[in-house]
């Protein structure tokens, strides 16, 4: 298992922790799968409310964004959904059934993007490569902040509370990771359904990040 991370102070610095709700605590798997599917509906409703003059092209910030981020997210929904399932701390199954159905939201309002923008979901550009120092970021071929097979595989096989402190670690790092490719969109776009859904899923993050650290402190990871 990977050493623990510990959060810069600049990424929480002014965030109060949001009030969770017991909602996905008192949910059982088939209500938090329904609650991932109308998020998606929404966000693909989201992602056609304004219409466009003009588009991103193929080769842009934003739709390489979209692209990488979908990936990126795909990642975390699955993190989520094992700690929702099957971890027995009530804190951790809330954290990551949270995670899972905002960030399946996400993905439809970035799907939708790029349908909206005529544009091929997978493209053609390298993964990272919309920002400057895209390609010094991938590793092995996974993108910042991303968990490796070999990772995703301890966390598939995990119990108790090895599980909840290796998803909360790996969670850590994935939204650091996510949150420097958003600062990369936000210095790049000037669209503005790009830099709002951006903005709003870098405030998710960071409020998330300090959930995550709380956890797993209290954890003693």
């Amino acid at each position: 298992m990977s050493a623990p991370t510990t959060i810069e102070t600049s990424e929480l610095d002014d965030q109060t922790p949001p009030e969770r709700g017991a909602t996905a605590r008192r949910w059982g798997t088939p209500a938090l799968a329904l609650a991932i599917v109308v998020g998606l509906l929404l966000g693909y409703a989201g992602g056609l409310l304004t219409p466009r003059l003009t588009r991103p092209g193929d080769a842009s910030a934003e739709a390489g964004f979209a692209r990488d981020m979908v990936t990126h997210h795909a990642q975390a929904v699955e993190m989520g959904m094992i700690a929702f399932q099957r971890s027995t701390d009530p804190e951790v199954r809330s954290i990551g059934g949270d995670i899972a159905s905002a960030q399946q939201g996400e993905i439809g309002t970035m799907q939708t993007w790029l349908r909206s923008w005529g544009l091929d979901p997978a493209g053609s550009e390298p993964p990272m490569s919309w920002m400057p120092d895209g390609a010094s970021l991938v590793k092995d071929g996974l993108m910042p902040g991303m968990a490796t097979p070999e990772d995703m595989a301890k966390l598939r096989a995990a119990q108790g509370r090895e599980l909840d402190v290796l998803f909360l670690d790996l969670m850590i790092k994935h939204h650091l990771g996510g949150i420097h490719m958003i600062d990369g969109v936000l210095d790049a776009s000037d669209e503005p359904d790009v830099v709002a859904t951006a903005q709003t899923m870098k405030n998710t993050q960071r409020n998330d990040l300090t959930n995550l650290q709380n956890a797993l402190n209290r954890l003693g990871g």
